[in-house]
């Protein structure tokens, strides 16, 4: 233990005290005991006050030589303390569903993913605020399968594209099931359950067309060429085209399909679903199916990937949409999305 600076120059000596060199002075009518009394009390005093000096001193001694106790288990405990408040937080969003009601918003305008019929047959759903019309496609009936199994009511909302994330993030519905991609850029803004469908890139052309027998995207070089607006296929797609004369793209999938039948464009880029319905309704149009060549479009899984956004962070509600997802196969979503290619009405191709 290290002594004071200054202890030993300051401390009194214990032989001078031992020796009784210390002068007291003689108090009038004292007596010769009660002097050396007084005198014994007085050693036992300084002597007390001594030792009580040395201890301070010493522990003082102790604290300057101790290392300060060390504060990195507290910082280290940091971590462990914020995890219980973000999984709170993250606890806290609403799924949505507390009411027992899954409100899902599409364009109804996109078969055969969803559309809009006069009647509630073939399964077709009320859409909310309309009292006669109906949507129905394969989003319907997904989301109709997702219902069933959580044991909730469904509810249709019809918006246009563009309003389908924003309406995800303000929470004015719980779900989109409308034929998204599950683009990066998307999955910065919702979360993603599924997918629950895989589209291939694909091309519709007239069979009467000088582009009728493309085998890969090289043989669509210097054609007119349109898709829908905020889409792979028109921002991703059409620009791999060489020299393609690319036109403003159409607010919906019927209006880019319309524009190919009525001759003001040369061909048209889409999903597999989306030109299978449409040749269903147009026998003058020709599927262009460039997989597994080497002249196809280039694009990454997430783009032909087919998913349910819902509020980011919501995992309860993306959870029990994936829960339903999971199991199913790409044979079981084929089969689905023929069946609504089957039921699809003519006009809404």
């Amino acid at each position: 233990m290290a002594k004071p600076e200054g202890f030993f120059a300051t401390r009194f000596s214990m032989d001078r005290l031992q020796g009784g060199s210390f002068y007291y002075p003689h108090r009038r009518g004292e007596k010769a005991g009660e002097q050396n009394a007084r005198k014994g009390t007085e050693m036992r005093r300084i002597l007390a006050l001594m030792l009580a000096a040395m201890m301070v001193f010493a522990l003082a001694a102790c604290g300057q030589s101790a290392p300060a106790p060390s504060a990195a288990p507290t910082q280290e405990a940091a971590p462990a303390e914020e995890a219980p408040a973000e999984a709170a937080e993250e606890a806290s969003v609403p799924s949505g569903v507390e009411d027992g009601v899954l409100t899902v918003a599409m364009e109804c305008a996109y078969a055969p993913y969803n559309w809009t019929q006069g009647d509630d047959s073939n399964g077709a759903v009320p859409i909310k605020g309309s009292s006669s019309e109906f949507a129905n496609g394969y989003d319907v009936m997904m989301a109709k399968k997702i219902c069933e199994a959580n044991g909730w009511e469904l509810e249709i909302v019809k918006t246009d594209w563009d309003s389908l994330v924003p309406g995800v993030q303000s929470r004015t519905y719980d779900a989109v099931i409308a034929g998204q991609s599950m683009t990066p850029e998307r999955a910065e803004q919702v979360d993603f359950a599924g997918p629950y469908l895989y589209a291939t890139i694909v091309c519709l052309t007239k069979a009467d067309s000088q582009f009728a027998n493309a085998k890969g995207i090289s043989d669509l070089a210097g054609g007119s060429c349109t898709s829908q607006l905020a889409t792979i296929w028109y921002d991703t797609c059409l620009p791999q085209i060489p020299d393609a004369n690319i036109l403003p793209g159409k607010d919906t999938a019927p209006a880019m399909l319309m524009e190919l039948e009525t001759g003001m464009c040369d061909f048209v880029c889409t999903d597999m679903p989306t030109a299978q319905g449409a040749i269903s309704t147009y026998p003058d149009m020709v599927l262009l199916d460039f997989a597994g060549s080497d002249d196809d479009f280039e694009v990454a899984d997430s783009d032909v990937n087919i998913g349910v956004s819902v509020f980011k962070g919501n995992t309860v509600l993306l959870d029990a949409i994936n829960a339903v997802l999971e199991p199913m196969s790409a044979d079981d979503f084929n089969a689905m999305r023929a069946e609504a290619i089957a039921v699809q009405p003519m006009s809404e191709a």
